[in-house]
């Protein structure tokens, strides 16, 4: 016995009523309305100017028909004419979307308005907005096509196929007016190129100044990315070190775990204050920090932090000392403070030493260890030296990272010493 087949469509699913509209249909529907609501709304370009495009046909509807009163010799405004004016206004629509295809559009429309022999007067309006849409938007040259052939046509119109055409019995135009006609369209284009060319400067100078906010937005990230890495570096590598001092004497010397735990909590404070200061200028960069900025006069916490990550460090400073800009001090801190981060990290030497010159304008920073290298990592990123050499490089300074021939590592930077810092 034949099975009864379900009712519906042919492919299964549910009937559809008669005359109702299938997917496909729906969907194309919808498809044409949001290009409907796209082309409203001028997406994918610019908008249509509906509200300058109404006021000029207004001005050159009423304007051509008071300047008809005064010019009894032309042929009356009849509706072809005024059929030419509303076209040549219509195409302004599309004078930014299109403004070649238009520019030529409204001049042909201009020519022919002139050959039905109608009244001259602000027909001329549409051609010049016309123009000034193609320049500004670059098309220069297709703007002074148009302006030509519309004046050569209205030449050929005045003085050579004026018998044939509408008014009769019109005669020639005086060559005197020729000159006020080139007159007018070589302005047309000199106004239009001068607004291309400020509209384009000002195009640049935006341009110019959003780079100039990422370089300064990238900069800033670049400055918080290295102070956070300093001071973490820093105080993890101590508290790395503490920790493992601390869990293998825990059972043979509690005293000594104990004093490795007071370093740990002592350095992680130091790190949080430091961390706080930094996000602070981030919550309000116009604000003035509230603690000041680490500079060379905390060496000797940085010694104490060295010592009790089993670092022992000897400071000499030579020359006269000067206070360096607070640029260059921080700067000078936080290369010291990651050259002995490194020593802890990645050198068997249980002894650094620091060396401090002043004279001829300059800092001289060099840190020396005995070596050798112990190829280990205690959490570090890799971007110590980097980081180093960015804010040299900021001040206008050098450095120089490497191994000595004796199998130990150096680190010499020289900081210029003057108020102004390159940004």
């Amino acid at each position: 016995m034949e099975k009864e087949r379900p009712h519906g469509g042919a492919d299964g699913g549910p009937a559809r009523a008669p005359g109702a509209p299938d997917g496909r249909e729906r969907e194309g529907r919808r498809a044409a309305l949001r290009a409907w609501g796209r082309w409203r709304r001028g997406e994918g370009g610019p908008g249509l100017p509906w509200r300058s495009t109404v006021l000029i046909a207004v001005v050159v509807m009423a304007g051509t028909g008071f300047a008809a009163r005064n010019q009894p010799d032309r042929e009356a405004l009849d509706a072809l004419g005024r059929a030419l004016l509303l076209l040549g206004a219509g195409a302004l629509l599309f004078r930014h979307r299109r403004p070649v295809p238009v520019v030529f559009g409204v001049a042909a429309v201009t020519l022919g308005y002139l050959v039905a022999g109608y009244p001259y007067g602000p027909v001329f309006v549409l051609v010049a907005v016309a123009c000034f849409a193609a320049v500004v938007h670059g098309h220069r040259t297709a703007a002074a096509w148009a302006l030509g052939l519309l004046w050569a046509g209205h030449l050929l119109l005045s003085h050579w196929l004026y018998r044939w055409l509408p008014p009769a019995g019109d005669g020639p135009a005086p060559w005197g007016q020729e000159l006020p006609a080139a007159a007018f369209a070589v302005a047309v284009l000199a106004a239009s190129e001068t607004v291309r060319v400020r509209r384009e400067q000002r195009a640049h100078l935006r341009a110019e100044r959003a780079a100039a906010e990422r370089r300064r937005a990238d900069a800033e990230r670049l400055r918080i990315a290295r102070e956070l890495h300093d001071v973490l570096a820093h105080s993890i590598s101590v508290i790395n070190v503490q920790a493992g001092v601390g869990l293998a004497l825990l059972d043979s010397d509690p005293e000594q775990a104990r004093t490795a735990l007071t370093t740990i909590k002592a350095a992680s404070k130091e790190a949080l204050g430091e961390v706080r200061q930094v996000l602070a200028t981030l919550r309000t960069p116009g604000d003035a920090p509230r603690a000041p900025a680490p500079g060379l006069g905390r060496l000797p916490e940085l010694v104490e932090q060295a010592a009790a990550a089993g670092l022992a460090v000897t400071v000499t400073t030579t020359g006269s000392r000067a206070d360096p800009p607070p640029g260059a001090d921080l700067a000078a801190f936080r290369i010291v403070q990651e050259a002995l981060t490194n020593v802890v990290r990645h050198s068997g030497s249980r002894t650094a030493r620091v060396r401090v010159g002043y004279g001829s304008g300059r800092l001289e920073l060099t840190i020396d260890d005995d070596g050798p290298a112990t190829g280990t990592e205690a959490g570090g990123s890799g971007n110590g030296l980097a980081g180093m050499r960015e804010r040299a490089a900021a001040l206008g300074g050098t450095i120089e990272a490497g191994a000595r021939p004796d199998g130990g590592f150096r680190v010499h930077a020289a900081l210029p010493l003057r108020p102004e810092e390159t940004p």
